[in-house]
């Protein structure tokens, strides 16, 4: 007996998410074990917290010891060439989203940690012509790069075309618009440059 297609799909909408939401140590090692084979690649004690919502894993790469805090969300799909990287030793709070949707890249280096409610977000709506609904226009592809022990704080957006220097600080709820200097403290919207290290 054939399973019709719309069942199907509803019987693997159910598992997915029973697997993204099972709870404790079980379900972090549960999710890793059935994750790391479906990502482009993925090294050792990857911790992903209940929540996580991860689309088209095969452009997603992960260092060892990546921690995801619950509720990240990470998004990698639409024309085909995007792409994010996750280096080594770098933890992501709660509601943390990733998002390299649309062509665009992302790639955060080793020993970075970010805050709660951050936003990466690596590709932009096209809004050039008035006569056609922002929505219509397509997408602007860009690169975030995060360099190696950057901390960034809670609430803070990071936008396409950006990249963050080796030791920098990003205040919470800063609005990250262009690069940052090695060890600079940048806050404020758009973030401005405050101090160094």
């Amino acid at each position: 007996m054939k399973i019709p297609k719309q069942l199907f799909l509803e019987i693997n909408r159910w598992l997915s998410f029973f697997i993204i939401w099972m709870p404790g140590y079980l379900g972090n090692k549960f999710r890793y074990s059935l994750y790391r084979s479906h990502f482009f690649s993925c090294g050792k004690k990857v911790n992903i917290l209940p929540g996580c919502y991860i689309r088209d894993f095969k452009n997603i790469s992960l260092g060892n010891n990546v921690q995801f805090g619950p509720n990240v969300q990470i998004y990698a799909a639409g024309s085909g060439n995007e792409s994010i990287e996750i280096k080594d030793n770098t933890a992501f709070n709660s509601n943390v989203m990733i998002n390299a949707d649309q062509g665009g890249k992302i790639t955060i280096g080793n020993d970075v940690l970010v805050g709660p409610n951050v936003v990466f977000r690596a590709s932009n709506h096209v809004f050039s012509n008035r006569n056609i609904p922002i929505r219509d226009q397509g997408h602007k592809a860009g690169l975030i790069r995060v360099d190696d022990d950057v901390w960034i704080g809670a609430n803070a957006i990071i936008l396409p075309d950006v990249t963050i220097g080796k030791g920098a600080i990003i205040a919470a709820g800063a609005v990250v618009t262009k690069k940052v200097d090695e060890y600079a403290i940048v806050a404020g919207v758009p973030a401005k440059q405050i101090g160094t290290r």
